[in-house]
């Protein structure tokens, strides 16, 4: 896949957590804003206690539940948006929450504006209305990158209440990326 190209659907229909480090560098398209992909974290299936997937098909994640290549969005705390990419095959719960976005066109030029997934979904007008949408529009898809060379693998963010699962290292961020979010 060149660098450029939009990613199709098929690309997304893999594990999550492959998915989840080779969105690292890929570009985040929406309209006219667009922003690199530099943090991501993977959410599995309902074995995965931080996962929404872990009450089964609910009216809000049933799109996890589908193939891969559409989005999840939902709000957090009553205040964020989080936007997220469904992975996997149909039937295979899944989803990839882009942690942060460096960017690319139509934002500042400020490492913060996309420092955390609220400040994503803020960034590139991301909300409710591209909630289940496939990512193969001209409006909303993903394309290639460059392929990251320094990923690091970390633990989530924000999960400990998922007993084992908080430590499961399925946090991945380019190395030393000023836009990467800080674990608090």
């Amino acid at each position: 896949m060149a660098a450029g190209e939009p990613l199709p659907l098929a690309w997304f229909q893999r594990p999550t957590p492959v998915v989840a480090r080779a969105l690292i560098g890929c570009v985040l398209v929406h309209g006219e804003r667009a922003g690199r992909i530099v943090e991501t974290e993977a959410y599995l299936g309902p074995e995965d206690r931080a996962s929404h997937a872990r009450f089964g098909p609910t009216a809000r994640n049933r799109v996890m539940f589908g193939p891969g290549g559409v989005t999840y969005v939902y709000l957090c705390y009553g205040i964020h948006q989080m936007f997220n990419i469904v992975s996997d095959r149909d039937g295979q719960a899944g989803a990839v929450l882009v942690r942060a976005i460096a960017p690319v066109a139509g934002l500042p030029d400020d490492p913060g504006v996309g420092r955390g997934p609220g400040k994503v979904a803020r960034a590139l007008g991301l909300g409710p209305a591209q909630h289940g949408r496939t990512l193969d529009a001209d409006a909303l898809h993903v394309r290639a990158g460059r392929a990251a060379a320094a990923i690091v693998t970390t633990a989530r963010i924000g999960v400990d209440y998922a007993g084992p699962w908080a430590r499961r290292r399925l946090r991945f961020a380019l190395a030393g990326h000023p836009a990467v979010s800080r674990p608090r």
